[in-house]
């Protein structure tokens, strides 16, 4: 709502609160039309705004609800992507000895996968980013047998039939030169089909050795190492956030 007498607090003491700046400042931003409330440039000091409102700051969304939990994971090789396994194979519950709330992972990582997984408590967020329907994108690093050229890279970009569907990736390139029998590929897809990275390269005979997933929509794992669990920034909470209202719109 952006109606000064509409129910609700003043904008500038809830984003104060969500941890944007001073409220003298969030004033500051208000008056400089650099706020936006659900899609509306804002540049009263006595609006008012209800939980529930998308609020931007310069066009990245803020988190209001501070009672939600947003991690990153580089998940290790060998974990499941699962906070129990009935086989009893080491999961995702090793690694959140230290948050207090129930988080959830977003999509999943085969075991024999490793890379950037996503864990929350925002049902909706993990809706949308997980869903393949969605289409957000993500991008993985796969060391595959045999030596990949150029031709290989266009196939892949070309696109082409499985047992499943026709598949194709919205990028590929090869990372420096084959190396004793192996090749480095980097692949970005949209796709949530299952293991499709690793069938999309068997299928143009390179089977991957390791795969790793470098990053999911916005976020990228840099240097984050393996087994290491981290709070989102608050850039990227914004980046995810933004991702996720606009994609629902």
């Amino acid at each position: 709502m952006t109606d000064p007498t509409a129910e609700g607090e003043r904008l500038q003491k809830i984003l104060a609160a969500a941890g944007v700046a001073s409220r003298r400042v969030v004033e500051d931003m208000i008056v400089a039309g650099r706020i936006t409330v659900n899609g509306t440039v804002v540049t009263e000091l006595g609006t008012r705004i209800r939980p529930d409102a998308l609020v931007t700051v310069d066009g990245i969304a803020v988190q209001l609800d501070t009672t939600k939990r947003y991690l990153m994971l580089n998940k290790p090789t060998g974990v499941v992507s699962t906070m129990s396994d009935e086989r009893g194979r080491p999961d995702l519950r090793g690694f959140l000895a230290d948050v207090d709330e129930r988080v959830y992972n977003v999509g999943r990582l085969d075991a024999d996968t490793s890379g950037l997984l996503i864990l929350t408590n925002d049902g909706d967020l993990a809706h949308v980013l997980a869903h393949p329907s969605f289409g957000v994108e993500k991008t993985y690093v796969a060391k595959v047998r045999g030596a990949v050229d150029q031709r290989v890279v266009r196939r892949l970009l070309d696109g082409f039939e499985l047992d499943d569907g026709t598949i194709r990736a919205d990028q590929a390139r090869l990372i420096g030169s084959p190396s004793k029998g192996h090749s480095m590929v980097e692949l970005t897809l949209h796709s949530g089909r299952n293991r499709i990275v690793r069938r999309m390269l068997d299928h143009v005979g390179h089977p991957v050795v390791e795969l790793v997933r470098r990053s999911f929509g916005p976020l990228h794992l840099g240097t984050l190492r393996s087994g290491q669990l981290r709070e989102l920034t608050t850039m990227e909470r914004g980046a995810i956030l933004t991702l996720s209202r606009g994609t629902e719109t």
